[in-house]
């Protein structure tokens, strides 16, 4: 049987057997711990992160010393400072587990040997990209159209597992509200007991 990130793949293009077992030789397996960090504000992102089980959440340190997320993916949902990646600049953000974690690290030129022996990788590559550079866009608009409370009904609407799985003051952080308003919003979706 194999892994989550071996479905994921083969829900948008074909991957025989063999072609698994050569994107697992190059797809290296980490058990991380929560709070343990995959990247630090001034490293150079040397991957791209497939999250098989568990959370992961990106930030970056205003300059106050504030954490600000921006980010958070969970189980067959990728991660990586791809400006940092594809530039070999350093990045200014932090990638940090948020649980316990099962996440297959894919270095950029694991990836680059593998989209060059299946090509069928560089469309999957790019659909994920897509895919994530479309909700990056939409969570633009949804923060620019909506106030604090609707944005997060929205939120909560959409990702009810993201609310259920993420600490309180990360997902005030991820959607710009204090944890003291988060906490009035999600008291006022309390279900109600006479």
């Amino acid at each position: 049987m194999y892994p989550n990130l071996i479905t994921h793949i083969r829900k948008f293009v074909d991957l025989s057997d063999e072609q698994a077992d050569l994107v697992l030789e190059h797809a290296k397996l980490l058990q991380i711990k929560k709070n343990d960090m995959l990247l630090r504000g001034g490293q150079v992102c040397r991957a791209s992160y497939f999250v098989e089980k568990g959370g992961l959440c990106m930030y970056f340190i205003n300059d106050k010393g504030v954490e600000k997320i921006t980010h958070f993916v969970i189980e067959n949902w990728w991660l990586s400072d791809y400006l940092s990646l594809g530039s070999n600049n350093p990045s200014a953000f932090n990638i940090r587990a948020f649980e316990n974690a099962e996440v297959y690290s894919l270095d950029f030129h694991a990836q680059e040997l593998l989209c060059r022996k299946l090509p069928q990788l560089e469309r999957y590559f790019r659909l994920m990209m897509q895919r994530g550079y479309g909700a990056h866009q939409f969570r633009i608009k949804l923060m620019r159209e909506f106030n604090s409370e609707q944005y997060y009904h929205h939120f909560r609407d959409l990702y009810p597992t993201f609310i259920q799985r993420i600490p309180q003051y990360m997902l005030a952080s991820f959607l710009g509200l204090t944890p003291e308003y988060l906490s009035e919003l999600r008291k006022k979706d309390a279900p109600r007991t006479s």
